[in-house]
């Protein structure tokens, strides 16, 4: 059965150089996305390929095909 889920998000402000947001930006007109699920993919990636193990028992996956935290 097709669900509609709700992702709860919130607004922070971050500071990025303007050479990051340029090719962000790129990024995301190229694949049709928004400058947002570009930042929020390379957030989650850089967090799944963290080298520090022990990091790893406190990290929050999140899935971006479902958008549900796991």
């Amino acid at each position: 059965m097709f669900r509609i889920r709700k992702v709860e998000s919130s607004n922070k402000t971050i500071r990025l150089p303007n050479d990051l947001i340029a090719q962000l930006e790129v990024i995301a007109a190229e694949n049709d996305v928004s400058f947002n699920q570009v930042v929020t993919q390379c957030c989650q990636y850089a967090i799944e390929h963290l080298e520090n193990s022990d990091t790893t028992e406190n990290q929050l996956v999140c899935n971006p095909t479902t958008n549900d935290a796991q």
